[in-house]
């Protein structure tokens, strides 16, 4: 009796020590990992929410890059860290969907993740070197037409919204532009700013800067409509494509495992930080809308949803993973 009511006393002191560590979660610093290189959309979204998210939870978020395959890579170093809720996935369609849908060994990783939180909402945005003469999707076609074979688009890797963005161009116009991948969406629109490559099909934070600047030009956003945040760009319908649309998302993510009170409570904190004034504006400079979560179940259901459009487009595509 005396061995049975000494076990009783030791489960109470572990769960009550777990339940003191749940509830004083976070005590030290946090990871964000980002999927893609420093200067693209990834790392823009995740810098911006995470500053404000540090202020929200009292304690400082280190960003951490791993760029590759799609932000896969990404992905599957947090499917396998610690499920403490210190290591945080900021991801997008490209490695929650699609990447598991074209090379299998990327399931499992992915399978094993908790939704937490969709961050922002916002279109792909069409542009391209000056130096090719073009400014709107039309005049695009027919330049791609009078040089075929010779048009390049630059995107984020494999599988990534931008790639995708393009396989659908070439599959509902027949332009046959080339694609040419990199590790990250600043990277990809590096190599249409030098003339390496002609067009991208890139996202909001890492193309806007370089149209406003001049050093691209900006041919029409990938949304049906004119997107509110980048109004003078044609949606594409307007130019001329009716049946074009792609949009795609950013949203948090924890390892397997993690205890349901700190999900929560990392939920709530990013709906605090995505209230921000200053978070909605750093968004909304670089053509990004908060598009908030109602819950981490409501996430996850969204993600379902999305999971058949990315999956279809991608195996229809032929796209492969990196």
């Amino acid at each position: 009796m005396s061995k049975i009511l000494a076990g009783c006393a030791l489960a109470f002191v572990l769960c009550g020590s777990a339940a003191a560590q749940t509830t004083a979660w976070p005590e030290r610093p946090l990871k964000l990992v980002v999927g893609f290189t420093p200067g693209g959309a990834a790392d823009y979204v995740g810098r911006s929410v995470g500053d404000a998210l540090a202020r929200a939870l009292g304690q400082p978020i280190i960003i951490d890059n791993k760029p590759g395959a799609g932000s896969s890579i990404a992905a599957d170093f947090v499917s396998k860290a610690a499920p403490d809720g210190y290591t945080i996935l900021i991801a997008s369609p490209s490695a929650i969907s699609v990447n598991p849908a074209i090379d299998a060994k990327w399931a499992a990783g992915v399978g094993s993740l908790i939704p937490v939180a969709k961050l922002t909402a916002s279109p792909l945005v069409v542009a391209a070197n000056p130096q090719i003469g073009v400014k709107s999707i039309p005049e695009l076609l027919e330049y791609a037409k009078k040089n075929p074979g010779k048009v390049n688009f630059a995107h984020a890797g494999m599988g990534s919204a931008p790639h995708l963005g393009g396989v659908l161009f070439n599959q509902l116009t027949g332009a046959n532009l080339t694609p040419i991948p990199f590790k990250g969406g600043a990277p990809s629109v590096q190599s249409v700013i030098a003339g390496d490559t002609q067009v991208t099909f890139a996202t909001p934070p890492s193309v806007l800067p370089q149209i406003k600047g001049g050093r691209l030009v900006g041919l029409g956003v990938t949304t049906t409509e004119r997107f509110p945040l980048v109004p003078d760009l044609p949606g594409m319908k307007e130019a001329g494509l009716p049946n074009y649309k792609i949009d795609f998302w950013y949203g948090f993510f924890v390892p397997a495992g993690t205890p349901p009170e700190i999900v929560r409570k990392l939920f709530d904190a990013t709906q605090v930080a995505l209230q921000k004034p200053e978070v909605k504006a750093a968004l909304a400079r670089e053509g990004t809308d908060v598009s908030a979560s109602s819950s981490p179940a409501d996430f996850a259901a969204f993600i379902k949803e999305e999971n058949r459009f990315w999956a279809k487009l991608a195996k229809d595509s032929g796209a492969k993973a990196d």
